[in-house]
Parts: structure tokens; sequence; C-alpha cells
């Protein structure tokens, strides 16, 4: 879509959800994933999407596929590059570069259970944002990246304490 399509799609959607509140909650298309070999794991999704991930051969994987942790690094960044291609078209801003890094540290013996005191997850990520257009002074492009942060639907994921359910069947 050209960044005009992308205005005009971005405006019907919020008057369509302005007029019908009600349709703005829907389910999220679910992600199943099943253990294939050793520590490689195949997700599938709707229309035929899936993403294979292994884990390191340090914690018994083979590393042929990239990480869950990963994964969630790549959403992150994946999903703040959209949110700010969205809102430069929105501003009519013609980006000429956009790259998002995501990364994070970790302590290896939460994954490993050595300590209740060690959190599983990440210790914290940090995000490094590359932006230029040759229409667009640095305080417009400071405001889109923020604006494109702060409705990041991953981000927001990651930072807010969403409520997980957890049902197990067995047999």
């Amino acid at each position: 879509m050209s960044q005009s399509e992308i205005a005009q799609a971005i405006t019907s959607s919020r008057q369509y959800l302005n007029d019908r509140p009600e349709k703005a909650r829907s389910r999220d298309s679910k992600a199943t994933a099943v253990l294939e070999e050793g520590l490689r794991v195949r997700v599938e999704g709707p229309r035929g999407w899936s993403l294979v991930t292994d884990m390191a051969p340090g914690v018994g994987g083979k590393g042929s596929a990239p990480t869950p942790g990963w994964m969630l690094r790549s959403a992150s960044a994946a999903c703040l590059v959209s949110l700010i291609a969205m809102r430069a078209a929105e501003a009519g801003v013609d980006l000429s570069l956009l790259e998002v890094e995501v990364d994070s540290e970790s302590d290896n013996r939460g994954l490993l259970g050595l300590g209740d005191d060690v959190p599983a997850g990440p210790l914290g990520l940090r995000t490094l944002v590359r932006v230029a257009a040759a229409d667009a002074d640095d305080a417009t492009l400071r405001d889109i990246v923020q604006w494109a942060d702060e409705h990041s639907p991953v981000d927001d994921a990651v930072r807010r304490a969403v409520p997980v359910e957890l049902v197990v069947m067995t047999g």
C-alpha cells in the first residue's frame, strides 16, 4: 500500500470503530505450538502462517532456528516499525530511513529455575530507533516515534501486566 492508502485505511478504521465501539473488541488469532523434535517447535496460525523456534545448545536445543525470546524481540521491533510507518503516513511524512533494534539482558538462572528470586524472562528491553525524513524535522520524527511506542500492541503487552490464563488438559 502507498502512504496515502495506509493513511486512508487508518482513517476508515478509526471512523468505523468510533461509530461502532462494540466492534472494537475481538479475540486475536491463536498460535498453536507443537514440539517437532528435541526442543524444535513449529508454531502454526491462520492463513497458513508458521514459524519455527529452537533453543540454544547450552540448554539442549540445536540452535537450528531463532529462540522464542528472539521472536519476542523481533515482534517488538516489527510492531514498532509498523506503528511508526502508520503514524508517519497519517502525518504525510515520507520516511527515508526506519530501523528498529530491540535487545535485552537476561539472567539464564531464571530459565533454569535456579532461584525463586531470578526472573525467567528478560530483565529489561532496550529499543533503538533510527529514523529520518527529508520533509520532517527532528521534533516531528520524535513525536511520531513516541506516539508509535505508546500505541505498540506488542510493547504494551510487555509493559503492562496482561492477565494470562493457563489451562492444562492431560491425557
